[in-house]
């Protein structure tokens, strides 16, 4: 089954808008992105003409996701920073950053041969450390994992694609923190009749998410004699998607002051993922082991 893979998050793109930094969009995928975007102000009658080119102002905000660095910290061939943040904050607030998520992973989940729509999910949690800016209100400590700092909800389809996201204290239960991202994906994605999920959403909520929400939540226990890390049976494809978003340097720390923001800031890690598959065509490849040159081979 094609299938993304971790490469497409580490990937450079050596075509692109003028920057030429990694993180820019090539031609191919700023095709999939632009006609997601709101129309351009033109000015007169449509108000003040925009002053910066858009493909420039994603590039940026991709530029911020994928290194980590401070908005301040923009290099000064990008758009001034206070601009470039205020489109961040304006597509989050009128919702361009969702509706151009969901439009991507459509188009991915029917280039891979499914419905647009899925109808199974997986949810997990994870727990990151937060910047000292972040407000202590929206902070707390996971005692299970050692983390002071929020934890992430995400609910996906079977192929690792994100559904839902919610961002809290890490202090919040698992099976508290996810009735949120349940109840949304129940409304969002209706045709979603099954849900898998680790131990830790184990108990009421299981109850919970069929009287209430009229869905099936399996929990996948580990076995009893396992030792060690294994991979789980349906359970590895949000794994992996985790591993798709802490690999982008700004999810590697929750830095944002809103919760909210943070939400969106994964949102536009996943686009980036997807649109890098699209503009491929197919599943990034690992390269194997490379002997250095002029190395014998040792048998």
């Amino acid at each position: 089954m094609p299938c993304l893979g971790v490469g497409e998050v580490v990937e450079s793109c050596v075509s692109g808008s003028g920057g030429g930094y990694p993180s820019d969009l090539t031609d191919g995928q700023w095709a999939l992105v632009e006609p997601l975007l709101p129309p351009a102000r033109v000015g007169p009658k449509g108000g003040r003409r925009d002053k910066h080119p858009r493909r420039r102002i994603v590039d940026a905000i991709f530029y911020v996701v994928r290194t980590g660095c401070a908005w301040r910290q923009l290099p000064k061939d990008f758009p001034p920073w206070p601009t470039v943040y205020w489109y961040f904050t304006w597509w989050h607030n009128d919702g361009t950053v969702e509706r151009m998520h969901d439009a991507l992973r459509g188009k991915v989940r029917a280039a891979d041969g499914r419905n647009a729509e899925p109808t199974a999910g997986l949810i997990d949690s994870l727990s990151v450390r937060t910047a000292d800016a972040a407000p202590s209100a929206t902070r707390g400590f996971d005692a299970g994992k050692k983390v002071k700092g929020r934890k992430r909800f995400i609910v996906t389809d079977t192929l690792g694609l994100l559904l839902a996201v919610h961002v809290v204290a890490a202090n919040v239960q698992d099976r508290d923190g996810a009735r949120r991202p349940l109840l949304w994906t129940r409304l969002d994605h209706p045709g979603v009749q099954k849900i898998w999920a680790d131990q830790g959403f184990a108990g009421r909520l299981v109850d919970r998410t069929a009287q209430i929400l009229g869905r099936e939540l399996v929990i996948v226990r580990k076995d009893p004699g396992q030792r060690g890390f294994q991979v789980q049976s349906k359970r590895w494809a949000v794994e992996r998607t985790f591993s798709w978003l802490t690999a982008h340097r700004r999810l590697a720390r929750d830095y944002e002051t809103s919760p909210a923001h943070a939400e969106t800031m994964i949102r536009w890690a996943m686009i980036g993922v997807m649109a890098r598959r699209l503009a491929r065509g197919r599943a990034a490849v690992r390269s194997g082991p490379r002997l250095l040159a002029g190395s014998a081979q040792v048998s």
